[in-house]
């Protein structure tokens, strides 16, 4: 592959790159803010496990094996869990939630996407990958 080439390619990976950040978002405004943020769990071990181990939506009650979406309020300020980490079951919940924080309307959730590191939740903002709409209708 000629320099010309690989610098071309260089280039275009970059740009993707910046148009993907740029639609993620920055804002952290409350309204820009979804009511509740999702991590992918093994709640047999109580860890954090990478998101792409959750493939759908299914709700964790109770028994059964595999991996579920565990649903934090954003403005509890509630802490993610690095993946391999525990998390805090009191924290959040195996359902998915039916109304927002603020009590009315239905929740919108962001499901995975969440620092893989850890951290404060309520540093996440709305939109991006993972962004799904209102109650459990899916992205």
């Amino acid at each position: 592959m000629s320099d010309r080439r690989m610098r071309s390619a260089g280039i275009t990976l970059g740009l993707t790159a910046l148009v993907a950040a740029s639609l993620t978002g920055c804002s952290n405004d409350d309204e820009d803010q979804p009511d509740y943020a999702a991590i992918c769990v093994d709640p047999q071990t109580e860890q954090r496990t990478d998101d792409s181990n959750c493939k759908d939506e299914r709700e964790y009650h109770g028994s059964g094996a595999g991996f579920f979406w565990f649903y934090m309020a954003t403005r509890g300020g509630a802490f993610v869990p690095p993946i391999g980490g525990r998390y805090n079951a009191g924290s959040g919940t195996y359902t998915i939630p039916r109304t927002g924080t603020a009590g009315s309307g239905s929740p919108t959730i962001k499901r995975g996407g969440l620092n893989p590191g850890g951290g404060d939740i309520g540093t996440i903002t709305r939109g991006g990958f993972g962004k799904s709409g209102k109650g459990s209708s899916g992205g």
